[in-house]
């Protein structure tokens, strides 16, 4: 039986296209159903998008709180209902706000923030999407979720009404939405008129591929650039197991850190190696009555 294909592929998205369409062409392409992503990109937007290819798709609900980092337009002077160009225009304004006005309501938008999430989304409510309830004429109301602007800088443009927005921020931040508040705040509306991710699980675009350059590789080019599932996590820190503890992990055990010399605090996270340090599961640190230990919350390999 030939060995699963598995490993971590960075697309560099093209505009006009579902983050799913890609998941759809990367099937062909690897010729494998177990084809995933993180963190979904609306058509309009282009850039990095990480697909999770066999055994490394079992990763993607530990990275949705993974930081990103943008490139957008912002627009000044109208609002629609999806918070960015594609959608139906609400209401416009002649009076723009000048660069200097801009500035002084950015910091207000950095550090931890609450945002409201567009209906426009795919976060789902009573198992359907918001989005496609926002398609049949229907507004649910959304709890605000806290997120984090790491930073923030504008630039202006040729246009009066555009600004080039860099932004870095933790995961479920919705560009589209800061636009919407920026706007809102300056009293003349805003939306995002283009979006480009230039980073996310720490991969920056540069690492991407776009649908095309892969379609005109081999199929021995196209493995060779998948990326071992252990980098979705190299910045968690990495326990060595003895083959004994890798056994009693394996089968569900919980490792204290007094037997292996290891003193992290509870809810931290940890890549769980072999002696020899290949990655195998993702581990936590739990409190328990005879003290902290780590135990496997996903494995990664086949038994």
């Amino acid at each position: 039986m030939a060995e699963e294909i598995s490993g971590v592929l960075i697309v560099n998205k093209h505009g006009g296209v579902t983050s799913h369409d890609i998941v759809g062409k990367i099937r062909r392409l690897y010729g494998t159903r177990r084809v995933g992503h993180t963190g979904t990109l609306d058509p309009m937007a282009t850039g990095v998008l990480v697909i999770l290819i066999g055994r490394a798709a079992k990763a993607a609900e530990y990275l949705a709180s993974d930081s990103k980092r943008y490139c957008a337009t912002l627009r000044l002077g109208m609002t629609t209902d999806s918070e960015d160009i594609t959608g139906s225009i609400l209401t416009t304004s002649d009076r723009i706000p000048d660069f200097d006005a801009l500035q002084e309501v950015l910091p207000s938008f950095r550090g931890k923030i609450q945002q409201i999430p567009p209906m426009y989304s795919a976060l789902k409510v009573g198992g359907k999407k918001l989005v496609d309830l926002a398609r049949e004429g229907k507004v649910i109301e959304r709890q605000p979720r806290e997120i984090e602007i790491f930073s923030m800088k504008a630039t202006p443009t040729e246009a009066k009404t555009d600004y080039v927005l860099e932004v870095s921020c933790s995961g479920g931040t919705y560009i589209r939405t800061l636009c919407a508040d920026i706007g809102a705040t300056l009293g003349c509306g805003g939306v995002m008129a283009t979006l480009e991710r230039r980073e996310a699980c720490g991969f920056p675009l540069s690492q991407a591929h776009t649908i095309a350059e892969l379609e005109e590789m081999t199929l021995e080019e196209r493995h060779a650039l998948l990326i071992p599932t252990e980098a979705l996590f190299a910045s968690l820190p990495a326990i060595k197991l003895p083959a004994f503890y890798e056994r009693l992990c394996r089968s569900g055990c919980e490792i204290y850190q007094s037997k292996i010399k290891a003193s992290y605090e509870e809810g931290q996270r940890v890549r769980l190696c072999t002696e020899n340090g290949d990655f195998f599961a993702l581990g936590e640190v739990f409190s328990y009555e005879k003290g902290p230990a780590v135990k496997a919350i996903k494995t990664f390999e086949l038994e």
